[in-house]
C-alpha cells in the first residue's frame, strides 16, 4: 500500500481553511449592493463607466473664480439656515450676545457639506502650499480641489495641513425666508462678494482627522480628539 499509494508523491499535511458558501454569497451580495447604491448616486452608471465618459473630468478652461462666485454665495445661504444665524439689524454692532456659540456650531460643521467654501492653508508641511486659497469645487476623501483667484485649479491634499475657512456672522437670506422652502439661487452680477468681505467668523480643519468624504461624514458619529500639530 505504501508503496501505492505514498511513495514518491506529495501530500498536504495541513487542511486549508475554504471560504463556506454561505460567506462567499453574503460577500457576493454585499458586492451587488455597493455596486447598485453607487450606480443610483451616479444616475445610473457605475464608477468605471462614469469614468469612461469623463463624468469627474473637469475643463481647466473653466477655472474662473468668478464662474464659481453664485457656488459660494449659494454655500452662504446653506451655511446660514445649517448654523441658524441671526438677520443683520443695521447700525448696530455685533456683541457678545448676538454672535452664536461656537461650541453648538462645531458639531454642525464637522457634518457640513464645503463644495463653494473658500478654504485657505494656514498650515502645512509643505511651505509652497502655505496661503494658497480658493473656492472649493471638489472634495474627496484626501483632497480639496479648488479655483484660486488667479484663477488656476489647484488640488490640495487634507494630509499634513491645517485649513483656515469663514463662515458668515449673520444670515445672508432674506428675512422672509423659511426653512421649508428651497435656497433661492443668487443671481450672478459683478457686484458679488465674498464672506471674507464681511462679518465673519473663522475656524480651523486639522486635515488628518477630516480625511472623510463629505457624504461619509453626514452619518458618522465623530469623538473627541486632542489637536495634532505639524
Amino acid at each position: 500500500m505504501y508503496a501505492t499509494r505514498i511513495k514518491g508523491r506529495h501530500i498536504l499535511l495541513e487542511n486549508p481553511a475554504r471560504e463556506s458558501r454561505a460567506k462567499k454569497e453574503l460577500t457576493e451580495k454585499r458586492a451587488r449592493q455597493k455596486a447598485l447604491k453607487d450606480k443610483k448616486k451616479l444616475g445610473g452608471i457605475g464608477k468605471r463607466e462614469a469614468k469612461e465618459k469623463g463624468v469627474w473630468t473637469f475643463d481647466k478652461a473653466q477655472a474662473k473664480f468668478d464662474l464659481f462666485l453664485p457656488l459660494h454665495n449659494l454655500w452662504l445661504g446653506y451655511m446660514s439656515e445649517l448654523l441658524g444665524l441671526p438677520q443683520q439689524t443695521p447700525g448696530v454692532p455685533p456683541t457678545a450676545q448676538t454672535v452664536p456659540a461656537s461650541s453648538g456650531m462645531h458639531p454642525k460643521l464637522v457634518k457640513a457639506d464645503y463644495h463653494g467654501s473658500i478654504m485657505t492653508v494656514r498650515q502645512s508641511k509643505n511651505p509652497c502650499l502655505v496661503g494658497l486659497s480658493g473656492i472649493v469645487i471638489h472634495e474627496t476623501e484626501n483632497a480639496f480641489k479648488v479655483v484660486t483667484p488667479k484663477d488656476k485649479l489647484k488640488l490640495i491634499p487634507k494630509e499634513n495641513n491645517i485649513f483656515a475657512f469663514a463662515v458668515p456672522l449673520y444670515s445672508t437670506l432674506p428675512p422672509s425666508y423659511k426653512a421649508e422652502q428651497p435656497l433661492p439661487l443668487p443671481v450672478p452680477d459683478n457686484a458679488m462678494t465674498t464672506v471674507l468681505q464681511h462679518p465673519h467668523l473663522e475656524f480651523e480643519l486639522h486635515g488628518n482627522q477630516f480625511r472623510f468624504r463629505s457624504a461619509d461624514r453626514a452619518g458618522r458619529k465623530f469623538k473627541h480628539k486632542e489637536t495634532i500639530e505639524l
